[in-house]
């Protein structure tokens, strides 16, 4: 950067980071990760510069001064998918700019970068999923037992990401309508149904939750033993304890049930564009990503089951 792309007042990040939060309604985790980018990414540029970061013009940046944070970021051997999440950060903001604050073009706009290979989400089989939820050895009048059967059949039966489980209120739950409204990404509301069995075991926890915090209902709908909301770390570990020993799969997150819930739904039968809806994805293509899951499955199966492909497989082994 030239002696000419100083600017001792510039706010620009801090309003825009503003601006996804409050505005745009970006979840605090995907603020705080924008943040971070945005310092980063001003941190490297003043130090090739030699100034203080503050001095920055962001306005001036050019497309070669931002080539040079992303070969920095590839020698120090930063993952071609992490350099895209954080190059998608970079293009927002100056998205923003050109939108707000008179930028003629996006600088971010024009470095082209490696096509990084998709990776597919992390899913648990079905016949898995049928053992790690049945809740032969739950105690029905152990509070905290009936909670986590209860919160792993709900990731499972709705698809629900784990903040809108944590965030879920208990007016969100209709037993009479066999419906939960779910508040996702950006404030966006959609209702899931949901059946008699989940229903039961609804009715079951609540009764329960009743006992034992003391009250008929709480705000939250999910509940610590004391009523305090439940929080991420302590779903986490809750998935991870029931999966445990029952699954194979490499991920045994919350997110890897959401996968599941719509790997299964797509194999099942279900129309891509309802498993869409359910989900809460704003675009199909992001549910798509779960046709190639169940085209792989497809595949697995034939492999193991076709005679030709045994044949085939097992003449291969004897070269």
């Amino acid at each position: 950067m030239t002696q000419g792309r100083f600017n001792t007042e510039n706010n620009n990040v801090a309003r825009f980071i503003g601006y996804i939060s409050h505005e745009l309604n970006y979840s605090a985790r995907t603020v705080k990760s924008y943040e971070t980018i945005l310092n980063e990414w001003l941190e490297f540029t003043a130090t090739e510069a030699g100034i203080d970061r503050r001095e920055i013009d962001v306005r001036l940046v050019t497309a070669d001064d931002i080539r040079l944070w992303t070969a920095d970021m590839a020698s120090r051997g930063i993952t071609p998918q992490t350099v895209k999440w954080k190059m998608s950060a970079l293009r927002s903001f100056y998205s923003y700019m050109c939108r707000y604050h008179g930028m003629t073009s996006n600088p971010a706009a024009d470095v082209i970068l490696a096509i990084v290979p998709k990776r597919l989400p992390s899913f648990i089989m079905e016949r898995e999923m049928m053992t790690a939820l049945s809740d032969d050895g739950t105690d029905p009048c152990d509070f905290t037992a009936v909670r986590d059967m209860l919160i792993l059949t709900m990731l499972y039966e709705t698809g629900m990401r784990a903040s809108e489980l944590t965030g879920l209120e208990d007016a969100d739950v209709d037993l009479a309508r066999g419906e939960i409204r779910i508040t996702g990404k950006r404030n966006k509301e959609r209702v899931v149904p949901f059946g008699p069995g989940l229903a039961r075991s609804i009715e079951q926890y609540r009764a329960l939750r009743a006992e034992t915090v003391g009250t008929s209902a709480t705000d939250t709908f999910f509940v610590r033993p004391d009523g305090r909301p439940i929080y991420y770390g302590l779903l986490n570990r809750i998935v991870h304890k029931h999966l445990d020993g029952n699954v194979s799969a490499a991920k045994r997150s919350p997110h890897a049930l959401r996968h599941s819930f719509a790997t299964d739904m797509l194999n099942n039968g279900a129309d891509i564009t309802a498993v869409q809806r359910l989900l809460g994805h704003s675009s199909l293509a992001t549910t798509q990503i779960y046709t190639h899951i169940t085209y792989r499955e497809l595949q697995n199966n034939y492999k193991l089951a076709h005679p030709r492909a045994q044949k085939t497989n097992s003449h291969e082994h004897q070269h």
